[in-house]
């Protein structure tokens, strides 16, 4: 019996709940089915009874309808009266009705037989009734024959009586034997349905006996064991079950161990915060509850503040504001860190002995897992020392801005001065030029104007590049044929490098008919500015390639690349700076150093980027990219813009 209640046990809550359900249900059903079967057996009894009734009825019928027609029949021939022939017409008509309806009914044997007999015996009187009723009606009927009739009509209807009184006693006893078992099936009936009432109850009481000891029971022995643990208190198993409910028990076992072990750990985690914490000497870690109260407070707040611990918690953490925010600030951080979770912040604060000091500040709302507000953490940190290196490298930034404004307008000034004489010189230089008559005086005036053109490029370079930094110079956007710009450029680079013997190629691009978004006037210095450069540092009999084409986000490229020298990748990182003559050891052609550094901010004042690559032993390739346009474009007015601005 224990090894059973084991097993049941360990069966799933499932099988328990379908075991539990099934075990009154069938008990039910069993009972249910039993009765059903007595009901059967009752209305079976009740029929047989009912049909023995209407047997013993069909019996009397037809006794009466031969006696009524034996009689009808003598009164007939008593009287020669045709009404009383009715009887037996009535019985001719209705005795083979009577006699096949009890054929129909009749299940026992000897009384198919005897009924066999009567209706033979029927027949058999009937004729003989027949035969006096015409007997009568002949000429000359003699009572002697009429007696004879008649005594043999009497002795088929004794006979016949003998056989129906034999039938009728037959029935009377089988009325009996169906009555009695009738009456033991209703008896039967009612007590299997008194049975199944008790199976009924039974099977309930069994299955609320299983219910509960299978799972109620154990469901609220797993409540104390909830509450044990919610107490911290250790789970034991006290089933060793191995259905859900075991499962779960030991389960909840598991968890009071490993909730054992995390409260251990978290214990011990708190007590290493709390000395990490404590011993942070840079950062003021401070606790406020929902009122600013200081809670807790650590060697850094004290450190920063210069008040211990015991002087500030338990008062409100406004005491070290300065008085012209301590009654706003204050209250507005908790407002905005309750709010948004947060709030950080910097500004002056007062030290225990009245000195300030400039501090970042995060305040920090803090909340219990059902949302409410517990409090707050606001983290300190005193950088008052780069407050003060900000502010100093500010100053020297805005100095920095005036002396470059200074330099910037120097430079306007001094080149606007400058071009004035030499644009005079050059003027008389052009004239000497044209009136000298021998070599020496060519050769002379030649060398002052090439001094004096190389000295205005100067200038003119310069002075663009005061105008960039001083964002005072315009540049006209609109939209120019890629092409045509390369090719005046090339036009002009011309008569360089046929001095130089350099050859200048051009690669055609995929797609022709690209426009650019640029000032033509610009672009056309910029690449008149690398034409040259890839011209003066080539080799000798060395070639120049112009290519151009689409690049990414619809802009275009166009590359100039050289076979010359190529530039150290030590030195790259100086190309584009102002006055850095790159390569010049390896050239005697002038130069100013302004070229590159002019074309990259150009490029970039007009939307665009400047780069180069380069190897020792190939040469260099500049690449410039500018937003690219749609040729429908071409007659449209130009945009005018200032792309950079003063002092950015």
């Amino acid at each position: 019996m224990r090894a059973s209640q084991w097993r049941f046990a360990d069966l799933p809550l499932r099988t328990k709940g379908i075991v539990i359900i099934l075990v009154p249900l069938a008990l039910l059903m069993a009972a249910l089915a039993s009765v059903f079967v007595a009901d059967r057996q009752s209305r079976v009894a009740e029929d047989q009874v009912r049909v023995t009734l209407e047997i013993q009825s069909g019996i009397q019928e037809i006794h009466a309808l031969i006696a009524e027609a034996a009689t009808g029949v003598r009164g007939y021939l008593l009287t020669g009266n045709d009404d009383f022939l009715d009887p037996y017409n009535r019985a001719e008509a209705r005795l083979p009705i009577v006699i096949d309806d009890m054929s129909g009914r009749l299940r026992d044997e000897e009384q198919k037989a005897r009924l066999e007999r009567i209706r033979a015996l029927v027949g058999t009187k009937l004729a003989s009734l027949d035969a006096l009723r015409h007997a009568d009606a002949s000429p000359a009927p003699s009572r002697e024959g009429l007696t004879a009739a008649l005594t043999e009509s009497k002795r088929d209807l004794d006979v016949l009586r003998a056989e129906i009184d034999a039938m009728t006693k037959r029935e009377a006893d089988l009325l009996g034997a169906r009555t009695e078992t009738a009456d033991r099936v209703r008896i039967l009936s009612r007590s299997l349905m008194v049975a199944a009432g008790v199976l009924g109850f039974l099977g309930a009481f069994i299955a609320v006996l299983l219910f509960s000891a299978s799972i109620v029971r154990r469901v609220y022995a797993l409540k104390a064991q909830a509450h044990r643990l919610s107490r911290g208190e250790a789970v034991v198993v006290a089933d060793a079950s191995r259905d859900e409910l075991g499962v779960l028990e030991r389960a909840l076992q598991d968890a009071g161990i490993l909730l054992k072990a995390r409260e251990a750990d978290l214990k011990e985690s708190e007590e290493r915060f709390r000395l990490l914490v404590e011993g942070v000497s840079d950062y003021g870690i401070i606790r406020l509850d929902t009122n600013g109260l200081v809670v807790s407070w650590n060697a850094g707040a004290e450190r920063i503040t210069g008040y211990r611990a015991e002087e500030i918690i338990g008062k409100p953490f406004a005491r070290f504001y300065p008085s012209e925010t301590q009654d706003t600030l204050p209250a507005k951080e908790l407002s905005e860190a309750s709010l948004i979770g947060r709030a950080e912040a910097e500004g002056w604060r007062v030290r225990k002995d009245g000195s300030r000091f400039w501090t970042h500040a995060v305040v920090t709302a803090l909340h219990d897992e059902t949302g409410r507000l517990r409090g707050f953490s606001k983290i300190i940190r005193d950088i008052t020392e780069r407050k003060q290196f900000d502010e100093a490298l500010l100053t020297a930034r805005e100095e920095a801005i005036q002396a470059n404004n200074a330099k910037s307008e120097f430079l306007s000034r001094t080149s606007h001065e400058l071009r004035t004489p030499l644009n005079s010189i050059l003027g008389f230089a052009q004239l000497l030029e044209m009136d000298a008559r021998d070599d020496d005086s060519k050769d002379s005036v030649g060398q002052i104007l090439r001094a004096g053109r190389h000295l205005l490029s100067l200038i003119n370079e310069l002075l663009d590049l005061s105008r960039i930094e001083a964002g005072r110079m315009d540049i006209s956007i609109e939209p120019e044929p890629v092409s045509e710009v390369i090719a005046e450029a090339i036009s002009l680079a011309k008569p360089l490098s046929t001095e130089r013997q350099i050859l200048i190629g051009i690669i055609e691009p995929a797609e022709a008919g690209l426009v650019v978004l640029a000032d033509r006037r610009r672009l056309l210095q910029v690449l008149l500015n690398l034409l040259s450069n890839a011209v003066k540092y080539n080799r000798r009999e060395g070639s120049v390639t112009v290519s151009h084409g689409k690049a990414k986000d619809g802009r275009v490229r166009i590359e100039i690349s050289d076979t010359g020298f190529g530039i150290s990748p030590d030195l790259a990182s100086r190309i584009f700076d102002p006055f850095d003559r790159l390569g010049a050891e390896r050239s005697d052609q002038e130069g100013t150093g302004l070229g590159l550094a002019l074309s990259k901010s150009l490029i970039e004042a007009m939307g665009g980027t400047l780069g180069f690559s380069s190897s020792q032993e190939i040469g260099a390739t500049f690449h410039l990219e500018l937003p690219g346009g749609s040729s429908m474009f071409l007659e449209h007015e130009p945009l005018k813009i200032h792309p950079i601005e003063r002092g950015a």
